[in-house]
């Protein structure tokens, strides 16, 4: 029997993480799930969702990563007093507004030091690919979630590391709906994910993660599951 490649799963316990495991979870030995702290709101919530899919998916060993310092950089809106942007589902596909809650929830570089931390680890204890969430609707108003991120970064890792190690990300071409329905399909324990940007008690049904989120599990007739995430 071939060995697995060995890999790293950036884990934030929202959907595009947790389908991105999902997907390649009998391809690959996922030996470590990196979670981060940065300050954000819904980091609690984040952390909690992230320890329970590991589990789900018999990860064994799982770091928080503290980054205290980014806090103190930023004014973004994900972790500063400043009231998270609310989008509307019929607001999601209006770039001017989308354009505009991006600026406010922009946390600078930071896929680009979440991978490269990931990257450390893989160099360290010989590990294949490290697997981001990124995807085609959100590299619409964020470039870190990007083809070309990908591309760039991997790019970089050549030189930067000792061990050839790649990142790759299976819903890069994917949008929301397809991302929703693959997960479905899949057997991804929905209740157990946060991409709230907020850091209420359920998802807060407001912020545009929040929306594009619901927006996918109602065009994909999950009726239940909105309700058991978002009521």
């Amino acid at each position: 029997m071939m060995k697995k490649p060995k890999a790293i799963i950036l884990l934030s316990g929202g959907l595009d993480s947790v389908v991105s495991l999902a997907e390649l979870s009998e391809k690959f030995d996922f030996v470590l799930a990196l979670t981060f702290d940065y300050g954000q709101k819904a980091f609690e919530k984040e952390y909690e969702a992230a320890k329970k899919i590991a589990d789900v998916y018999h990860i064994d060993r799982h770091e928080l990563i503290k980054l205290d310092w980014l806090k103190n950089i930023t004014t973004t809106s994900l972790v500063s007093k400043n009231e998270v942007p609310s989008v509307g589902v019929d607001n999601l596909d209006d770039v001017s507004i989308t354009d505009n809650s991006m600026k406010n929830v922009w946390v600078p570089n930071r896929n680009g030091l979440f991978v490269n931390i990931a990257a450390a680890f893989a160099d360290s204890f010989k590990l294949d690919y490290i697997v981001i969430g990124a995807n085609k609707e959100e590299a619409a108003t964020f470039s870190d979630n990007s083809e070309q991120f990908i591309i760039d970064e991997n790019e970089a890792l050549v030189s930067s590391t000792n061990y050839d190690v790649k990142i790759l990300a299976p819903l890069i071409e994917m949008d929301k709906n397809s991302i929703v329905k693959r997960g479905i399909e899949l057997g991804v324990p929905f209740e157990y994910i946060n991409s709230c940007y907020n850091s209420t008690q359920k998802h807060c049904g407001k912020c545009e993660s929040c929306n594009r989120l619901k927006r996918a599990l109602v065009n994909a007739g999950a009726v239940e599951l909105v309700k058991q995430i978002f009521e």
